[in-house]
Protein backbone atom coordinates (compact mmCIF):
# COMPACT_ATOMS: atom_id res chain seq x y z
CA UNK A 1 0.00 0.00 0.00
CA UNK A 2 1.78 3.29 -0.76
CA UNK A 3 1.88 6.33 1.28
CA UNK A 4 -1.00 8.33 -0.60
CA UNK A 5 -3.46 5.03 -0.66
CA UNK A 6 -2.49 4.69 3.34
CA UNK A 7 -3.23 8.53 4.00
CA UNK A 8 -6.78 8.53 2.52
CA UNK A 9 -7.13 5.25 4.63
CA UNK A 10 -6.44 6.81 8.01
CA UNK A 11 -8.62 9.91 6.85
CA UNK A 12 -11.25 7.87 6.14
CA UNK A 13 -11.24 6.60 9.49
CA UNK A 14 -11.30 9.76 11.20
CA UNK A 15 -13.72 11.06 8.98
CA UNK A 16 -16.27 8.12 9.99
CA UNK A 17 -15.52 8.48 13.48
CA UNK A 18 -16.06 12.51 13.27
CA UNK A 19 -19.34 11.74 11.59
CA UNK A 20 -20.69 9.21 14.26
CA UNK A 21 -19.32 11.72 17.30
CA UNK A 22 -21.06 14.62 15.16
CA UNK A 23 -24.53 12.55 14.88
CA UNK A 24 -25.18 10.68 18.40
CA UNK A 25 -28.92 10.35 17.80
CA UNK A 26 -27.95 7.92 14.94
CA UNK A 27 -25.73 5.98 17.04
CA UNK A 28 -28.05 5.98 20.21
CA UNK A 29 -30.64 4.88 17.09
CA UNK A 30 -28.49 1.66 16.05
CA UNK A 31 -27.42 0.92 19.40
CA UNK A 32 -31.29 0.79 20.43
CA UNK A 33 -32.04 -1.13 17.32
CA UNK A 34 -29.63 -3.33 17.86
CA UNK A 35 -30.68 -3.95 21.32
CA UNK A 36 -34.02 -4.48 20.41
CA UNK A 37 -33.65 -6.63 18.00
CA UNK A 38 -31.25 -8.63 20.27
CA UNK A 39 -34.46 -8.79 23.36
CA UNK A 40 -37.29 -9.55 20.88
CA UNK A 41 -34.86 -12.41 20.08
CA UNK A 42 -34.02 -13.41 23.41
CA UNK A 43 -38.01 -13.24 24.05
CA UNK A 44 -38.99 -15.18 21.65
CA UNK A 45 -36.32 -18.21 22.59
CA UNK A 46 -37.48 -17.93 25.97
CA UNK A 47 -41.65 -17.94 25.24
CA UNK A 48 -40.49 -21.13 22.97
CA UNK A 49 -38.46 -22.87 26.01
CA UNK A 50 -41.81 -22.07 28.22
CA UNK A 51 -44.26 -23.20 26.01
CA UNK A 52 -42.12 -26.79 25.26
CA UNK A 53 -41.40 -26.82 29.12
CA UNK A 54 -45.16 -26.95 29.59
CA UNK A 55 -45.62 -29.58 26.93
CA UNK A 56 -43.40 -31.60 28.22
CA UNK A 57 -44.85 -31.40 31.64
CA UNK A 58 -48.32 -32.83 30.19
CA UNK A 59 -46.89 -35.59 28.80
CA UNK A 60 -44.89 -36.54 31.55
CA UNK A 61 -47.30 -36.42 33.72
CA UNK A 62 -45.80 -33.79 35.94
CA UNK A 63 -49.38 -32.27 37.25
CA UNK A 64 -51.27 -35.44 37.13
CA UNK A 65 -54.57 -33.61 37.77
CA UNK A 66 -53.76 -31.36 34.43
CA UNK A 67 -52.86 -34.10 32.87
CA UNK A 68 -55.68 -36.33 33.09
CA UNK A 69 -58.15 -33.84 31.95
CA UNK A 70 -56.25 -32.81 28.95
CA UNK A 71 -55.72 -36.62 28.24
CA UNK A 72 -59.41 -37.28 29.21
CA UNK A 73 -61.24 -34.21 27.00
CA UNK A 74 -58.80 -34.96 23.92
CA UNK A 75 -59.96 -38.73 24.07
CA UNK A 76 -64.04 -38.02 25.05
CA UNK A 77 -64.59 -35.17 22.28
CA UNK A 78 -62.13 -37.30 19.32
CA UNK A 79 -64.55 -40.59 20.97
CA UNK A 80 -67.62 -38.27 20.11
CA UNK A 81 -66.66 -37.32 16.70
CA UNK A 82 -67.93 -41.27 15.75
CA UNK A 83 -71.71 -40.55 16.41
CA UNK A 84 -71.77 -36.97 16.04
CA UNK A 85 -70.60 -34.62 13.81
CA UNK A 86 -67.45 -31.80 14.78
CA UNK A 87 -70.56 -29.35 14.83
CA UNK A 88 -72.55 -31.25 17.54
CA UNK A 89 -69.55 -31.89 19.17
CA UNK A 90 -68.08 -28.47 19.65
CA UNK A 91 -71.49 -27.17 20.55
CA UNK A 92 -72.30 -29.23 23.31
CA UNK A 93 -68.91 -28.83 24.47
CA UNK A 94 -69.81 -25.32 24.47
CA UNK A 95 -72.80 -25.79 25.98
CA UNK A 96 -71.59 -27.70 28.79
CA UNK A 97 -68.36 -25.38 29.55
CA UNK A 98 -70.87 -22.03 29.79
CA UNK A 99 -73.16 -23.72 31.95
CA UNK A 100 -70.24 -25.16 34.25
CA UNK A 101 -69.14 -21.14 34.77
CA UNK A 102 -72.18 -19.54 34.74
CA UNK A 103 -73.19 -21.36 37.78
CA UNK A 104 -69.55 -21.22 39.73
CA UNK A 105 -70.17 -17.43 38.49
CA UNK A 106 -73.66 -17.61 39.93
CA UNK A 107 -73.06 -19.31 42.88
CA UNK A 108 -69.98 -16.88 44.20
CA UNK A 109 -71.72 -14.35 43.64
CA UNK A 110 -74.32 -15.29 46.07
CA UNK A 111 -71.54 -15.97 48.43
CA UNK A 112 -71.09 -12.43 47.99
CA UNK A 113 -74.41 -11.13 48.38
CA UNK A 114 -74.91 -12.88 51.37
CA UNK A 115 -71.71 -12.21 53.43
CA UNK A 116 -70.12 -15.77 52.81
CA UNK A 117 -67.49 -15.36 50.50
CA UNK A 118 -65.12 -12.70 49.55
CA UNK A 119 -66.29 -12.21 46.38
CA UNK A 120 -63.24 -13.35 44.42
CA UNK A 121 -64.13 -13.97 41.05
CA UNK A 122 -63.50 -17.67 40.56
CA UNK A 123 -61.91 -17.43 36.89
CA UNK A 124 -59.99 -14.49 37.57
CA UNK A 125 -56.67 -16.09 37.03
CA UNK A 126 -57.92 -17.41 33.70
CA UNK A 127 -59.13 -13.96 32.69
CA UNK A 128 -55.68 -12.40 33.61
CA UNK A 129 -53.75 -14.45 32.00
CA UNK A 130 -51.74 -13.17 28.86
CA UNK A 131 -52.65 -14.50 25.80
CA UNK A 132 -51.51 -11.85 23.60
CA UNK A 133 -48.44 -11.83 20.75
CA UNK A 134 -45.96 -8.60 20.39
CA UNK A 135 -45.79 -7.57 16.70
CA UNK A 136 -42.21 -9.19 17.00
CA UNK A 137 -43.75 -12.91 18.39
CA UNK A 138 -46.18 -12.88 16.16
CA UNK A 139 -43.81 -12.45 13.06
CA UNK A 140 -41.58 -14.96 14.51
CA UNK A 141 -43.91 -17.15 14.76
CA UNK A 142 -45.47 -17.20 10.81
CA UNK A 143 -41.98 -16.85 9.90
CA UNK A 144 -41.86 -20.69 11.25
CA UNK A 145 -44.69 -21.83 10.11
CA UNK A 146 -44.17 -20.35 6.70
CA UNK A 147 -40.28 -22.17 6.45
CA UNK A 148 -42.20 -25.59 7.98
CA UNK A 149 -44.60 -25.17 4.90
CA UNK A 150 -42.01 -24.49 2.65
CA UNK A 151 -40.22 -27.50 3.68
CA UNK A 152 -42.91 -29.96 3.46
CA UNK A 153 -44.13 -28.97 0.23
CA UNK A 154 -40.66 -29.14 -1.14
CA UNK A 155 -39.80 -32.65 0.18
CA UNK A 156 -43.12 -33.88 -1.09
CA UNK A 157 -42.25 -32.31 -4.66
CA UNK A 158 -39.08 -33.59 -4.48
CA UNK A 159 -40.60 -37.45 -3.89
CA UNK A 160 -43.52 -36.93 -6.41
CA UNK A 161 -41.91 -35.76 -9.38
CA UNK A 162 -38.77 -38.40 -8.61
CA UNK A 163 -36.09 -35.75 -7.44
CA UNK A 164 -34.39 -39.19 -6.15
CA UNK A 165 -35.79 -42.50 -7.11
CA UNK A 166 -34.83 -44.32 -4.21
CA UNK A 167 -36.50 -41.58 -1.81
CA UNK A 168 -39.40 -41.82 -4.25
CA UNK A 169 -39.89 -45.81 -4.73
CA UNK A 170 -39.81 -46.30 -0.58
CA UNK A 171 -43.02 -43.30 -0.99
CA UNK A 172 -44.55 -45.79 -2.73
CA UNK A 173 -44.15 -48.45 -0.81
CA UNK A 174 -45.08 -46.39 2.44
CA UNK A 175 -48.12 -45.17 0.28
CA UNK A 176 -48.76 -48.89 -0.47
CA UNK A 177 -48.75 -50.14 2.82
CA UNK A 178 -51.31 -47.28 4.27
CA UNK A 179 -54.00 -48.68 1.74
CA UNK A 180 -53.75 -51.42 3.71
CA UNK A 181 -54.44 -49.40 6.88
CA UNK A 182 -57.06 -47.13 5.62
CA UNK A 183 -59.21 -50.66 5.30
CA UNK A 184 -58.46 -51.44 8.50
CA UNK A 185 -58.85 -48.31 10.42
CA UNK A 186 -59.85 -44.51 9.66
CA UNK A 187 -58.20 -41.47 10.24
CA UNK A 188 -60.16 -40.63 13.75
CA UNK A 189 -59.31 -43.78 14.98
CA UNK A 190 -56.00 -43.19 13.90
CA UNK A 191 -55.68 -40.01 15.74
CA UNK A 192 -56.97 -41.29 18.96
CA UNK A 193 -54.23 -43.92 18.70
CA UNK A 194 -51.69 -41.19 18.63
CA UNK A 195 -53.32 -38.90 21.04
CA UNK A 196 -53.41 -41.89 23.99
CA UNK A 197 -49.11 -43.03 22.60
CA UNK A 198 -48.08 -39.43 23.00
CA UNK A 199 -49.05 -39.19 26.52
CA UNK A 200 -48.02 -42.75 27.19
CA UNK A 201 -45.00 -43.84 24.99
CA UNK A 202 -42.89 -41.43 26.30
CA UNK A 203 -43.32 -42.27 30.04
CA UNK A 204 -43.07 -45.54 29.71
CA UNK A 205 -39.54 -45.32 28.33
CA UNK A 206 -38.48 -43.20 30.94
CA UNK A 207 -39.29 -45.72 33.08
CA UNK A 208 -37.83 -48.55 31.15
CA UNK A 209 -35.41 -47.42 29.68
CA UNK A 210 -32.53 -49.59 29.53
CA UNK A 211 -34.86 -52.64 28.33
CA UNK A 212 -36.35 -50.39 25.76
CA UNK A 213 -32.85 -49.23 24.69
CA UNK A 214 -31.62 -53.01 24.32
CA UNK A 215 -34.54 -54.20 22.44
CA UNK A 216 -34.16 -51.20 19.51
CA UNK A 217 -30.71 -52.25 19.37
CA UNK A 218 -31.17 -55.60 18.13
CA UNK A 219 -33.75 -54.37 16.08
CA UNK A 220 -31.37 -52.17 14.46
CA UNK A 221 -28.57 -55.16 14.06
CA UNK A 222 -31.33 -56.92 12.16
CA UNK A 223 -31.73 -54.11 9.87
CA UNK A 224 -28.22 -53.43 8.94
CA UNK A 225 -27.76 -57.34 7.79
CA UNK A 226 -30.83 -56.92 5.97
CA UNK A 227 -29.42 -53.71 4.28
CA UNK A 228 -26.10 -55.10 4.03
CA UNK A 229 -27.97 -58.24 2.18
CA UNK A 230 -29.39 -56.19 -0.15
CA UNK A 231 -26.81 -53.61 -1.22
CA UNK A 232 -24.34 -56.82 -1.49
CA UNK A 233 -27.65 -58.17 -4.01
CA UNK A 234 -27.43 -55.24 -5.91
CA UNK A 235 -23.57 -55.39 -6.40
CA UNK A 236 -23.59 -58.72 -7.59
CA UNK A 237 -24.04 -61.38 -4.56
CA UNK A 238 -20.47 -61.18 -3.70
CA UNK A 239 -19.08 -62.41 -0.07
CA UNK A 240 -19.29 -59.34 2.19
CA UNK A 241 -15.79 -57.48 2.37
CA UNK A 242 -13.25 -58.59 4.70
CA UNK A 243 -13.33 -56.28 7.81
CA UNK A 244 -9.33 -57.20 9.09
CA UNK A 245 -6.41 -54.77 7.40
CA UNK A 246 -5.03 -56.32 4.39
CA UNK A 247 -7.55 -59.18 4.09
CA UNK A 248 -7.54 -62.57 5.23
CA UNK A 249 -4.36 -64.23 6.04
CA UNK A 250 -3.76 -67.48 4.86
CA UNK A 251 -4.05 -70.75 7.44
CA UNK A 252 -0.61 -72.26 8.34
CA UNK A 253 -0.64 -75.97 7.79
Amino acid sequence: MGRAQLCRFIFGLLGRGAADRADPAKNSLRGFQRRSGTQAREGSAHEDSKMTSKVMDLIYWKDMERTGMVLTGLVVGLLSLFQLSIISVVSTLSLAIMCFTISVRIYYKLLHVLQLGDGVHPFQSYLELDISLSGEEAQHYMQKAIVLSSSAVDTLRNLIFVGNLFNSLKFLLLMYLVTFLGNLCNGLTLLIIGVIAVFSVPLFYTRHQDRVDSCFTAVQAHIDNIKDFLHRLTQGGGPPPDPTPGGAKPKAH
